[in-house]
C-alpha cells in the first residue's frame, strides 16, 4: 500500500485525519470507506491492544485505502512504533516531547539502522516484506513514514527553538499541540478550557511555521477550524470514535425517549 498521506504532504496539500480508540478493525475500514479522510489515527496510548491487533487494523486500513497513524505511550514508544511500522502503519505520532534529545530518540526509533542514518530499525520481516524482502523498496517505505511530535509540556514550549531546530534536522513532518497535558504540566489542569491557553498554542503554531514544520491541530467540530485556518493551519485531525458514538447515541436516544414518553 502506497503512503498516500506522505504523498499529500509532499505536494503541500492540506490533510484531514480522524482519531479512533477502538481496537476493532471495522473502525478504520468504516473511516476509509467514507472517502473523506487522508488517514486514521489509532490512539494506542489510551487503548488496549496487542501486536496482532495492529496487523488487523493495518489490513483493514489497506482494504479501505486508509493509511494509519499510531500514537503510542512514551514509556514503550520504540517497541510499539516499530511494531506498527512492521504491521503496515504509515505514520507515528510521538507524545510527551520535553527536550530536543527526545526528538532525536524518536527519530532513531523509526529510521533505518544504516551508517548514513543511524536509526534502530533493522530488517523486519513483517507485513511490508510479505512478498519478499527487497532492500530498496523496504527502505523507501520506511523513509516515507510520516513523523509527528506532540508539544504538550510547559518545559517543551519554553525550549521550543531548540526542539524545532532538532526536529527540522531530523525530518519531523508535523507538530501537534496538546492543550490538556500542557495545562496539567503547568499545574493548571483547567487551562485548556480557557482563553488564556491561546497565546501558548499560537506560539507553537507560529514557531512551527517559522521552522518550516507543518503544525497540525485537533478539533471536535468543523466550526472550530476557521480560527486555525486564519493562523496558517492546513492540517487537522477531527473527532474521536468514542465521542462520535456517544453523541449519536444521545441524539437518537433522546429522540426516541420523546416518542415513547407520549405512548
Amino acid at each position: 500500500m502506497k503512503n498516500t498521506f506522505r504523498e499529500k504532504l509532499s505536494r503541500g496539500a492540506a490533510t484531514l485525519g480522524t482519531h479512533f480508540l477502538s481496537a476493532d478493525a471495522d473502525v478504520p475500514e468504516i473511516i476509509g470507506d467514507t472517502g473523506l479522510f487522508d488517514y486514521g489515527e489509532f490512539c494506542a496510548e489510551y487503548s488496549t491492544f496487542d501486536m496482532q491487533t495492529l496487523y488487523h487494523l493495518a489490513r483493514a486500513g489497506q482494504c479501505a485505502d486508509l493509511p494509519l497513524m499510531l500514537k503510542p505511550d512514551q514509556a514503550s514508544q520504540t517497541f510499539w512504533a516499530q511494531a506498527a511500522l512492521g504491521a503496515g502503519f504509515k505514520a507515528i505520532l510521538f507524545t510527551d516531547i520535553r527536550t530536543a534529545d527526545d526528538v532525536a530518540v524518536c527519530h532513531r526509533a523509526i529510521t533505518a539502522d544504516t551508517p548514513e542514518i543511524g536509526g534502530l530499525m533493522g530488517v523486519k520481516l513483517r507485513r511490508p516484506a510479505l512478498s519478499g524482502y527487497q532492500p530498496e523498496g523496504y527502505l523507501d517505505d520506511l523513509n516515507a513514514t510520516v513523523f509527528t511530535i506532540m508539544i504538550e509540556k510547559n518545559v517543551a514550549l519554553d525550549d521550543i527553538d531548540a526542539i524545532l531546530d532538532t526536529a527540522k534536522a531530523k525530518g519531523v513532518d508535523m507538530t501537534q499541540w496538546g492543550p490538556a497535558d500542557f495545562g496539567f504540566s503547568r499545574g493548571e489542569p483547567g487551562l485548556l478550557h480557557t482563553p488564556e491557553i491561546r497565546p501558548f498554542e499560537e506560539k507553537l503554531i507560529q514557531k512551527s511555521l517559522e521552522y518550516g514544520i507543518a503544525p497540525r491541530i485537533e478539533i471536535g467540530e468543523p466550526e472550530q477550524a476557521k480560527r486555525y485556518v486564519d493562523l496558517g493551519i492546513r492540517h487537522f485531525c477531527i473527532g474521536w470514535d468514542r465521542f462520535i458514538l456517544e453523541a449519536g447515541l444521545k441524539r437518537i436516544g433522546e429522540g426516541m425517549r420523546e416518542v415513547i414518553e407520549t405512548i
